[in-house]
């Protein structure tokens, strides 16, 4: 169903008992982020904080469930909208086959363009209040943790247009508040927004810019969505709400917005200007985006709904609610990953520890040697996908969701070095690990279930069917080794966790690398894998989210056998030679915010105290602000 604006969502909310209203005061800095953050990570409700000090209430984890986004997608099962998305893009890119099938689908393309964005006259729910003086504090904008650089608008939906083509996107970039109306845009160079940009330097003239905040919820989804270049934003809206979305022109440029929207911030970005340092910001990584240069953006006007309601979202070591936003972009967006590359494609999952860009899961049906290649080929150029740190195609019957089965699916149908394969290409820009910034390394692994073809006579190795238990550290003899855990996938494969610390070595890595060669007790583990000794080895998530955010693939492997592959995931600062770029700190809130948190969390109206999870991450922090001292 479509809704009219927040206000409108929120009642749904609250009859479906999503919603938890927080009547007792709490602070836009750092305290919201604080109790969001336990209420997120404890699988709890949309939050409506109605005193924050401005007049307008703050929502915010109103996407941080299955069945709450589902509400603002406006269906019952995403799945099923998947199935009907698929059609959408196949007329949208006009495959729909021969001409006799284009006949029979004209039904469908008429009842599709019903669902075309629409220019309307008028003011619009949007601009129900004007404000020619515009003033951005008059908001409750977020900070949300210690070190950010500032305040953030971390939900805006910022509409921008081509000066040639006229081609407009609207995209999710975050927006550090300077004043009251200058602002920084973070969009990364490989975005819409940033392209837009650049050509708009070419022509000397400023560049408009609109940014809208909420009105009907699945605006923010498709802002995010990762669509083909050729199909609008809002189309995609319609789509969803089964009503067309209606637009309305800007005040002061000639930009067209959402006309039930809640918040509407009209200006500018003038090319000629310098860029200004953005940020830090503690970022869905789980680490801080370092400060940076981006452009500055100058508001020119700002309109509201009278009963608008300021939207939000924090991010931060997963999961928090774009893990509930990734989870639709995994259903929803099969099909155009059928489009690209059919008809193999079954399914892909991105793991919560792979924060959308560091892990994807890819199940194919498997038909010809060489096909789980040349998918990763295909992929890690396709579209977002393009930013993939590790990419692993399985075949067969396993549930890619179900991480022991998948991971012994691996095990039974991978020669590592065989079945690795690495390259070097874009990185997310938010990626710390490479030592260039957005550009580092690679890894796909053909874990499909090997045709004869493929084999060359060598069957994944085993060892006995029950390996002996070994103790590494008395194996490797090393004082830097703090700690081990070993997990049997299988009768014949182990995966080995060793938490070193490597500022008291700064060789440790290589050393270990060359132990393990030398000590064949070791071969029955198949994955190899090293973190700092202040990660929890008991806590997989932990320990997943901290190897791919640490490692490049290229740089960080060893192989041990043929069978058997190391992979570093400590801090690299430490290394011989030290690290190129700066090291971010893990994202985590002060003593001062938990303990200010604590005091007032019986006011907030829970029915139990949850207790900070950024006491349980803490010991991941090292010395300095947002980025690691040595």
């Amino acid at each position: 169903m479509p809704y009219s604006g927040l206000a409108d969502f929120i009642t749904q909310l609250e009859k479906a008992g999503e919603l938890h209203r927080i009547s007792s005061f709490a602070d836009p800095v750092l305290e919201i982020a604080e109790i969001t953050d336990r209420i997120v990570k404890n699988g709890g409700k949309a939050l409506l904080f109605e005193n924050n000090g401005t007049r307008f209430p703050l929502l915010i984890n109103a996407y941080g469930s299955e069945r709450r986004l589902s509400m603002a997608l406006g269906t019952d099962d995403i799945s099923a909208t998947a199935g009907e998305l698929e059609k959408l893009f196949n007329m949208l890119t006009g495959s729909a086959g021969s001409v006799s099938d284009r006949i029979r689908s004209l039904p469908e393309l008429i009842r599709i363009a019903g669902y075309l964005p629409v220019h309307t006259r008028g003011r619009g729910r949007c601009r129900q209040v004007i404000h020619r003086k515009p003033d951005l504090t008059m908001f409750p904008v977020l900070k949300c943790w210690p070190h950010d650089g500032g305040r953030f608008i971390t939900l805006p939906v910022v509409h921008t247009r081509h000066p040639v083509t006229g081609k407009t996107n609207a995209g999710m970039y975050r927006m550090q508040v300077f004043g009251p109306d200058t602002a920084g845009l973070h969009w990364h160079r490989h975005k819409t927004g940033a392209n837009h940009y650049e050509e708009w330097k070419k022509t000397g003239k400023k560049m408009p810019v609109s940014v809208s905040l909420g009105g009907d919820p699945v605006y923010t989804y498709c802002a995010t969505a990762p669509l083909p270049e050729n199909i609008n934003e809002y189309i995609l809206a319609g789509f969803l709400r089964k009503k067309r979305v209606k637009l309305v022109k800007c005040l002061t440029n000639d930009l067209y917005v959402p006309a039930d929207a809640d918040i509407i911030i009209e200006g500018y970005v003038d090319p000629s200007e310098p860029p200004v340092m953005e940020g830090p910001f503690g970022d869905h990584t789980g680490f801080y985006s370092l400060a940076d240069l981006y452009p500055l953006f100058h508001v020119t006007c700002i309109t509201h709904a009278a009963d608008a309601v300021y939207p939000a979202t924090i991010v931060g070591i997963p999961p928090h609610e774009d893990t509930w936003l990734a989870l639709a972009t995994e259903k929803i967006f099969l099909a155009p990953l059928k489009l690209a590359i059919q008809p193999e494609i079954i399914d892909f999952h991105m793991p919560v520890a792979g924060v959308a860009h560091n892990l994807v899961i890819v199940k194919i049906k498997k038909s010809f040697p060489g096909q789980g290649m040349k998918v990763i080929s295909s992929l890690s150029g396709a579209g977002q996908m393009m930013f993939t740190k590790y990419m692993v195609v399985v075949s067969g019957d396993v549930d890619i969701r179900n991480y022991r089965e998948l991971a012994a699916h691996i095990a039974e149908n991978t020669v590592l070095e065989r079945d690795f394969v690495f390259s070097t290409g874009p990185m997310d820009v938010l990626d710390h690990s490479s030592d260039s910034f957005s550009f580092g390394g690679k890894a796909g692994v053909d874990a499909t279930e090997k045709l004869p073809e493929e084999t060359g006579g060598v069957r994944p190795a085993g060892v006995s069917s029950d390996p002996p238990d070994v103790d590494p550290a008395g194996i490797l003899n090393v004082p830097f080794i703090k700690g081990y855990r070993e997990y049997r996938i299988n009768g014949r494969n182990k995966i080995l966790l060793l938490g070193a610390n490597p500022s008291e070595d700064s060789g440790s890595v290589d050393r270990i690398c060359r132990l393990l060669k030398e000590s064949s007790g070791l071969l029955s583990c198949c994955l190899v894998l090293v973190l700092d000794h202040t990660v929890d080895l008991d806590d997989l998530n932990i320990v997943a989210w901290q190897l791919l955010g640490n490692s490049d693939p290229v740089r960080d492997h060893c192989f041990i056998s043929p069978g058997s592959v190391l992979i570093d995931g400590t801090i690299k600062v430490y290394r011989k030679g030290g690290f190129p770029r700066p090291w971010p700190n893990v994202v985590c809130a002060s003593r001062e915010t938990i303990e200010s948190v604590d005091k007032k969390w019986d006011s907030l109206g829970f029915d139990r105290s949850v207790p900070s999870f950024s006491l349980s991450y803490s010991g991941l922090l090292r010395d300095g602000g947002d980025t690691v001292s040595i």
